[in-house]
Parts: C-alpha cells; structure tokens; sequence
C-alpha cells in the first residue's frame, strides 16, 4: 500500500492534486497547517474549507497543525526575506514542509505531495525557491508536485515506479483554468475563490505586525488577535490604542484583553470600544470622543477595567480627572 501526505489547505490546486493522487491508487493523508495569519481563521480554530475538502476527497485521513511561536519567530527573521508586505512564503513553506515530513515519518508513509504550480506565485512557486525549499526542509526528492510534475525532475516516487508519471500534469502560470475543470471533472464543486488568503501579504496588516515587532520585547502568537481588529494608534511614548469599529470589535477588545492592558467600555452611550496597551489614560479618552458620533451625554458611564480593579465612572468626572 502506498501512502503519501499532501499539504491540504483546502483550496483548489492542493485539493484537485490530492484527487489526482487518490485516482491513481496512492493511499492519501492529508495536514493541514492553522496559521493565525489566515484570512478566513479565527483565533485557534480551523477553515470551514479544509473540512469540506476532505469530506469531497473520501473522508481521508486530516492531521491538523497549530502553527505557534516558533513559526511567529520565523515571520520576524525569515531566512530567505519577505514578498511584498511581510509574507516570508519561503521561509514558511520550508517549516510545513519540515512538520509534513515529521508526519510521513510517523504514519510510514512513502512521501510527501503539495498543489503548488510552477509559476503561479512570485515568491515561492517558482524553480529556483522550489529547489530552496526542498533543500532547506532536507526533502529534496520526496515532495512530489503533482500539477506541475511533468515539467519538473522526476521525484523518487516517480524514478521508484510508486507514481505513473505519465498520469501526472504539467500546469505553469496563475490562471487556474485546468484545475477548475478537472475539479468539475472529479466532482470537487465547493472550494473558496482562488486567493493568496494570508494577512501578511496585506500592506496594511504588515505595517501593524512590523509596528509590534518594533515594540515587543517577547512576541506572543497569542497577541496577533488583536492585530486584525480595530483601528491601531501608537503614541509617541510607545503606548498603544485599539478603538473597535464596531460592537463585534468591542466584544472581540473585551474578551482578548489580558491583565497588562485597560478596557474603556461606554455602558449607556454610543461609542467604540477603546483598549489601551500602556499608562496613557488621556490618550485612550481622547480617542474616544474623536470616534464617537453623537455627542457624549453628561450622564455617560464608562467602564474601565485592568488589572487592579473593574469600576464605572461618569464620563466627564472622569475626563476632567485627567484635565481633558
């Protein structure tokens, strides 16, 4: 019995090639990497998409890996640079190849495959980082691609005679054209639209995370929550504001604060959710009355909690207390 473990995102490239696998007899399992950078994964939990994915490809085996600290380190100093934002795609791709091959070892598998396409991302999917990458991750030879397979060196499984390379493809470029249609061919209708998917490709979020990187000590994966929520404020003595946009984000601001940060919650008026990283109580308040929209009634209670006490105070009294 031959076994092989695809990296499964649960998007269409690596879905259509763990089918093209299975078609031909190759005993499939699949890992799936959680990344706190995902743009449709919140905080510990899985994408809806892989779940589907796998009940599409026979209910096959999944394994799925927190991506934690160890991969926040490697986003903050990757080896091989980033892309555009802070995307370091080969860097990561070399640490889920590594944590694929630790599991291929442990279930007795006989190697490991990906979706990746020649050509069809800029940093990470062209010869020259696909030769790194299976260098880096020591798997040279055993990461067979099975989309682009024909247009690449024979892999060991296919020089073995465990993968008929001739029913493998030869797809180059970023139109997805031919995975949809052989995905309609195979019967794989529910997929996500096609997209990179990662929030450090995102200017905007890159810009925040190298804002932490700049002012955290101990970078926590724990903390990149609440890098997705809010509009970001840094004061010039290093102190730092998230103002919620919205009663989600509020929810979101109270529910992630941890006991080194100061929540300001409006109880009887309408206005955002501020979450203060710091001792600049004035900045927080100032903050408020900028994003609220009607104007603050004189009877306005606000909730502030930290550490050392949770208390509710009159919004003016408590303003004036700090000369506002």
């Amino acid at each position: 019995m031959i076994k092989a473990v695809g990296l499964l995102s649960g998007g269409l490239d690596s879905t259509v090639a763990a089918k093209l696998l299975i078609d031909i007899g190759i005993n499939v399992y699949a890992i799936n990497f959680i990344s706190p950078f995902c743009t449709c994964t919140p905080k510990n939990a899985s994408c809806s998409s892989i779940i589907t994915a796998v009940k599409q490809l026979g209910n096959i085996p999944l394994k799925r890996v927190i991506l934690g600290d160890e991969y926040l380190e490697i986003v903050k100093k990757p080896k091989y640079g980033y892309g555009k934002g802070m995307n370091p795609c080969i860097d990561c791709r070399v640490i889920k190849i590594k944590k694929a091959a630790q599991y291929m070892r442990e279930i007795g598998a006989h190697f490991l495959f990906t979706g990746e396409v020649v050509g069809q991302r800029p940093m990470s999917q062209h010869r020259r980082a696909i030769e790194i990458i299976d260098k880096e991750s020591q798997m040279a030879g055993l990461i067979l691609r099975p989309l682009s397979a024909q247009i690449l060196p024979p892999t060991i499984p296919e020089q073995k005679g465990l993968v008929d390379r001739k029913q493998l493809l030869a797809i180059s470029g970023r139109s997805r054209k031919i995975q949809m249609l052989i995905a309609s061919q195979k019967n794989i209708n529910d997929y996500p639209c096609p997209h990179g998917g990662c929030l450090l490709t995102d200017l905007h979020f890159a810009k925040r995370l190298k804002d932490y990187f700049m002012h955290t000590q101990n970078p926590s994966i724990n903390d990149i929550p609440l890098l997705k929520i809010g509009r970001h404020f840094r004061h010039e003595n290093g102190d730092k504001i998230i103002v919620a946009r919205n009663e989600k984000e509020g929810k979101l601001l109270l529910k992630l604060r941890t006991d080194s940060e100061i929540i300001f919650n409006p109880i009887n008026f309408s206005a955002p959710v501020v979450l203060l990283q710091g001792i600049n109580k004035n900045f927080a308040l100032q903050k408020i009355i900028e994003y609220t929209k009607k104007e603050i009634p004189k009877n306005a209670i606000i909730q502030v909690i930290d550490k050392f006490s949770d208390e509710k105070f009159l919004f003016y009294k408590l303003m004036r207390s700090h000369n506002i």
